[in-house]
């Protein structure tokens, strides 16, 4: 019989946590369910142990660090993970689970954004932050991801043992799916009912601390999965900062047979050397990430 284990990570989720347990018991009877506490101080393991959940520990903060246990410790085929805040009904659980199970697929994504999200979520900045999230990946990686921040997903044991987590907090979710799409790993979208968190139950991630580190998690994934892509940009940038700058200097020049502004000049020949420099690394880059990409797949053939 196929192994599934159920993730959940957990920080002062005491309110809602034994009804999440309880109901992906009920949905995936042969199932482990793991509730990995991180540093809670109101009594969620306790109560995630007596609801029958496999209770573990992770005591580096952020959800980043606790998938990096999950993920090392729980040897299983399929991994669903899912948020403590029964935020996510497990009406989905099964067909998840039989699409990593039977299909083959690696990563199968909850996809909050086509379902309720938008009108159960009351905070707007979160609602736009996704949209923006969502906008920016697809349109870096040729995609078309529906939900990128979903906590909601089920992995296949090899997306699962050979993901390299490098984030510690929330943007975690954002590295799997560039990561996924990056290793082209199978993907497959699964629309899924939403509910705002329960009367009591405190959201812990932050708008704007949060949010500013995925967007700035993007940027830095960008720049290591594409960098001839991404240093082309600025030294693009730069081409074009230093063709207005030398411009009228040259203008002049044809005039007059005079270079008043050398300073100018000078500025705009470093620019164009610098550009030339970065596009230079980013294809250096280029064929080091190509490189990486062939030894991965052969690590996952081994």
């Amino acid at each position: 019989m196929n192994k599934i284990a159920v993730l959940i990570p957990c920080y002062n989720e005491s309110k809602t946590i034994a009804k999440v347990v309880n109901d992906y018991k009920k949905a995936l009877p042969e199932a482990d369910i793991y509730v990995y506490d991180n540093n809670s101080t109101d009594g969620t393991d306790e109560i995630a142990r007596k609801a029958g959940a496999i209770v573990k520990y992770e005591y580096r903060q952020g959800k980043g660090n606790v998938i990096r246990s999950m993920f090392r410790d729980i040897d299983a085929d399929c991994y669903l993970m899912i948020d403590g805040d029964d935020t996510y009904p497990a009406e989905n659980a099964r067909e998840m689970c039989d699409l990593v199970l039977q299909k083959g697929v690696d990563m199968v994504i909850g996809d909050r954004l086509s379902s309720t999200y938008f009108q159960e979520n009351k905070r707007p900045f979160h609602n736009f932050g996704n949209v923006l999230v969502r906008s920016l990946i697809n349109k870096i990686f040729h995609n078309n991801v529906k939900d990128i921040m979903t906590g909601y997903r089920a992995f296949s044991r090899p997306f699962v043992k050979h993901f390299p987590v490098l984030s510690k907090g929330f943007e975690i979710e954002t590295e799997m799916t560039i990561h996924a799409l990056d290793k082209n790993f199978l993907l497959q979208e699964v629309p899924v009912s939403y509910r705002d968190r329960p009367a009591g139950s405190v959201s812990k991630l932050n708008t704007y601390s949060d949010g500013f580190k995925v967007i700035m998690t993007i940027f830095k994934l960008f720049r290591d999965y594409k960098p001839l892509f991404f240093f082309s940009i600025i030294a693009i940038i730069l081409l074009l900062v230093a063709l207005g700058l030398f411009t009228p200097v040259f203008v002049e020049y044809l005039h007059t047979g005079l270079v008043p502004r050398y300073p100018t000049l000078i500025v705009s020949g470093f620019m164009v050397l610098l550009a030339m420099l970065l596009w230079s690394c980013g294809l250096i880059l280029e064929v080091l990430v190509k490189k990486h990409k062939q030894l991965y797949e052969i690590l996952l053939n081994k």
